[in-house]
């Protein structure tokens, strides 16, 4: 007789760790050790699982009799390879509460048989390194799914109702074609980047326009529409990544936001810069949520402007694959964006939702660095990591957020999430689907003509769509950040009278 054993500790409940042990389906995502698991968890009913050896090879298939079963604490079954005679193996999966979120995972087999202690010692090597590498593979996959318990909420009843009360952009006229970002390379790569991503072209700063610059149009044009003026805020909020001033000076002090607040004439305004990546806008409407609900002020302006395809640039002096940690950069748009949110008049809120999260054991994804020897920086991007993560904790989140204020995928009218490239958009909308069981009415997809314009991307879709009279009222919006970080923001508004400032009728 053989016995090994391996334990952890997993920061999440047993329930989640039981749904994850005996979700045999989807253990390919995720299973280093027990690759496939077909069958059933109930007393007296079979279950195969192919193995998968460290050292590689074929995957060994073993049938096993569920032996017991009590939920969320333990699963027992007992299997063979080819002939009980010749090898079999007792194994016991328990789950031990060690605090209100906290378990004690085990994995335990008991080995009979000549073929084990003929080959004891492999079979000892092999067993420890895939109940070990299962084990951590088991803690990182249900605390990713029992992640929602960290998201950043406020109560709905909580305060004032919020509104999002006017929304603008500023675009540079200057369009540089894929085809003509990548005839600039250095070296001759051979990459169909259209193709990869979908994006057909992206705006890009001319003489005169930088950072600074798309932010106060952007802020103008949204104060164009709002029934403030401008020495209405109490807040202005700046978050862009990019602090491009007089073209190609990047400035960290004073704060950016100092400079547009003066420019539009919010002089009584508080102001201050925020940096939180991609997700730097919808941060921001986070916090004057929270600051409107707790009666601290009775509106601000979130705005940002990126000049931010210098990266661009300076990936394309040393891209030469398509393995490049700098491929994404080359997917990069300028552009500007503003939001005024509100204390909601006469108790008619229309952000029904605003959570943040955040994924931090995946924060070295992304990385911006300064280029040696040129202006500007360089971002490294692990973007098949990126997406691989955003495909398998993503869904769950989502799904858990969105229970939270009693909404279904399903009730959402327009999906615009993050616009990283075309296939990874499309390749989202089918991981929520699968998830979920249900879609969204519509998904919206701006990248393939401006490019992945950072902070501003998902104002800038709300706004053209807002322009192009595409949103009805009741119409209910879910806006989903995913950026550097990992941070996952999502804030769902409902349609009033915004499309009307566009000169749209309900």
């Amino acid at each position: 007789m053989i016995e090994l054993s391996s334990a952890t500790e997993i920061d999440a409940p047993a329930e989640a760790v039981w749904r994850t042990l005996t979700d045999f389906e989807h253990f390919s995502e995720w299973n280093p050790f027990i690759r496939e698991a077909h069958g059933t968890t109930d007393v007296g009913g079979t279950v195969t699982v192919r193995v998968q050896p460290s050292f590689g090879g074929p995957r060994l298939p073993l049938h096993a009799t569920i032996l017991f079963r009590d939920d969320n604490h333990e699963l027992r079954w007992k299997g063979s390879l080819l002939a009980p005679w010749l090898g079999a193996g007792e194994h016991t999966f328990t789950i031990e509460p060690i605090g209100a979120h906290r378990v004690r995972f085990v994995q335990r087999e008991v080995f009979t048989g000549a073929l084990p202690r003929l080959l004891a010692p492999i079979l000892a090597r092999e067993t420890q390194r895939g109940f070990d590498a299962m084990n951590l593979a088991l803690k990182a996959r249900a605390e990713s799914a029992d992640r929602a318990r960290s998201w950043m909420l406020l109560e709905p009843r909580s305060g004032p109702g919020v509104r999002v009360e006017s929304v603008g952009s500023a675009l540079p006229s200057r369009r540089l074609t894929t085809a003509d970002l990548m005839a600039s390379t250095r070296h001759r790569t051979r990459i169909d980047l259209e193709r990869l991503t979908g994006i057909r072209e992206r705006r890009v700063c001319g003489p005169g326009e930088d950072s600074r610059s798309l932010a106060i149009a952007a802020a103008r044009d949204c104060l164009s529409r709002s029934r403030h003026a401008a020495e209405d805020l109490d807040v202005v909020i700046s978050a862009s990544i990019t602090r491009y001033v007089d073209g190609t000076t990047h400035r960290m002090e004073p704060p950016l936001s100092l400079s547009i607040k003066e420019a539009i004439g919010a002089h009584r305004a508080t102001s201050f810069d925020l940096a939180n990546a991609c997700a730097g806008m919808l941060t921001g409407v986070f916090l004057l949520d929270a600051m409107i609900r707790k009666g601290e002020i009775q509106r601000g302006m979130v705005v940002s402007g990126e000049a931010i395809t210098g990266l661009g640039r300076n990936a394309a002096r040393s891209i030469r694959s398509i393995f490049s940690l700098q491929l994404a950069s080359l997917t990069l748009g300028d552009g500007g964006a503003a939001v005024i949110v509100e204390r909601a008049p006469d108790g008619k809120p229309n952000v029904l939702l605003a959570g943040f999260t955040t994924l931090a054991e995946h924060s070295r994804l992304c990385v911006g660095l300064p280029a040696p020897h040129a202006p500007g920086a360089r971002m490294f991007t692990r973007a098949r990591k990126i997406h691989e993560v955003a495909m398998s904790d993503g869904p769950a989140l989502i799904e858990e957020v969105l229970a939270s204020r009693g909404l279904r995928l399903g009730d959402i009218d327009w999906l615009i999430p993050h616009q990283t490239s075309v296939r990874a958009i499309r390749s989202g909308e089918r991981a929520l689907a699968a998830r979920m069981g249900d879609h969204p009415r519509h998904v919206v997809v701006t990248v393939d003509e401006y490019g992945n314009t950072a902070s501003t991307t998902l104002f800038i879709a709300l706004d053209k769509y807002l322009r192009e009279g595409r949103l009805g009222a009741g119409d209910k919006v879910l806006l989903l950040s995913v950026a550097s970080g990992l941070e996952v923001g999502v804030v769902v508004l409902a349609i009033d009278e915004l499309q009307e400032a566009y000169g749209h009728a309900n």
